[in-house]
């Protein structure tokens, strides 16, 4: 049995199937994570959705900010990105909101020795802490659709920035999904800047306070590798912490999957259209 990691599809159905053919995936042997934003900006964001949908048993798939969006326009906050014009005129979308929104926002294997998320990990936050707040926020997605609607409403602001075991309501509830869908840069302290997103090298020059969420000095230590997406301008990055799989395959770039089951690593891409 081989697992692979593979970055953001963003609906880019047809590169996904070219690099699962590269990869010679076998759904009956092998297992896929999806990093998150399986949808938005790319053509085939429903084809994307009912394709993985069909292969529930062998995909482990994590929320990401624009499958958070596309949950929030399907429960009526703000009209649908053009590209999911299709998904929201589906016969079906009903039922792949449902197979969506009960999707993890943190997904933990510590026989493999690797949890995957969308954007990151808090600097703040043990594991331990993480899987609970990313449970926190799970049950509400996976809770009664009748008050998503206006618990939706609430998510959409930057602050607060700094965590606090403190937080209450809306305000600790933001700044988890926050931190799992949208975190890229923090400063020395922890406190999340949503505003760049350019590369860790352009920003270290413009902005020198700023360092990537994963370099935050004092970071709660992780003790499994952190697979995450979202971030196509830092593009594949590995350490012995993290990777980063989002290799920019909607805007021209390339797909990445990534070997999980053994310890040399092995990564493979394909060139996307």
């Amino acid at each position: 049995m081989t697992t692979y990691a593979i970055g953001d599809l963003q609906g880019c159905y047809d590169s996904l199937m070219q690099l699962l053919d590269k990869l010679q995936f076998t759904p009956e042997k092998d297992t896929l994570w999806l990093v998150g934003d399986l949808v938005c900006r790319g053509s085939q964001s429903l084809e994307t959705l009912r394709f993985l949908r069909s292969m529930e048993s062998s995909v482990v798939c994590v929320l990401g900010n624009h499958d958070i969006s596309l949950l929030a326009s399907h429960y009526g906050l703000f009209p649908a990105h053009s590209s999911l014009r299709k998904v929201m005129q589906a016969s079906d979308r009903d039922e792949l909101m449902h197979w969506l929104r009960h999707k993890a926002l943190l997904h933990v294997d510590k026989e493999l020795g690797h949890c995957m998320v969308h954007a990151g990990i808090s600097p703040h936050w043990r594991l331990n802490k993480a899987i609970e707040y990313a449970h926190e926020i799970e049950t509400i997605l996976q809770g009664d659709e009748r008050q998503l609607a206006n618990w939706f409403t609430h998510m959409y602001k930057n602050r607060p920035r700094h965590w606090s075991r403190y937080l209450k309501g809306y305000e600790r509830q933001r700044y988890i999904l926050n931190s799992f869908t949208r975190m890229r840069y923090c400063n020395q302290y922890g406190k999340l800047n949503f505003k760049q997103k350019l590369s860790p090298h352009l920003v270290q020059e413009r902005k020198p306070h700023l360092m990537p969420w994963f370099n935050v000095p004092k970071r709660k230590e992780i003790d499994l590798k952190i697979i995450f997406g979202h971030w196509s301008t830092l593009g594949y990055y590995n350490n012995d912490n993290v990777t980063a799989l989002d290799t920019g395959c909607v805007w021209s770039g390339q797909l990445t999957a990534y070997r999980l089951d053994q310890h040399r690593q092995q990564r493979l891409s394909i060139q996307c259209n």
